[in-house]
């Protein structure tokens, strides 16, 4: 059996799989990927500018309630929500949600440069020599690890 087919659910026959992945015994074929994770905010404009910006994507898609980035295969969605509120992280009256973690090679020059785009340091530093917390312009926390 090739690397792009794999066995049905009887066994007997192979299917087509759109991509070519590596078939290692007892590890299960992915029947899904990731295409698009998306975020809630007031202004998805802004939000996505920041996050093309900051990953080195660009603009995709821009309607008045939502933005989406192109980087590489992946979208990242900002979606308007009326009476958006940020997380309230490490607080958990508003949970986070979700949290993106970005490799970087230099924190400090990353950290520097996603201040720049708009990004605020979190007070609370976990492990600042390894990894700096953030919150985007929507205020998602998100982390820079080295």
């Amino acid at each position: 059996m090739s690397a792009s087919t794999a066995p049905d659910r009887s066994g007997s026959s192979p299917c087509r799989l759109s991509t070519l992945i590596p078939l290692t015994p007892g590890v299960p074929v992915p029947v899904a990927g990731l295409a698009a994770i998306n975020l809630e905010c007031s202004d998805p404009a802004s939000l996505a500018r920041f996050w093309a910006h900051l990953l080195g994507g660009e603009v995709a898609v821009q309607t008045p309630g939502f933005c989406a980035v192109e980087v590489g295969s992946l979208h990242l969605g900002a979606v308007r929500v009326e009476g958006y509120r940020p997380p309230t992280w490490p607080s958990p009256d508003r949970s986070q949600q979700i949290h993106l973690d970005l490799t970087v090679d230099d924190l400090d020059t990353a950290e520097h440069e996603a201040v720049r785009l708009g990004a605020t340091r979190e007070r609370h530093q976990p492990s600042p020599e390894r990894t700096r917390v953030l919150r985007d312009p929507a205020g998602h926390p998100f982390c820079l690890r080295a």
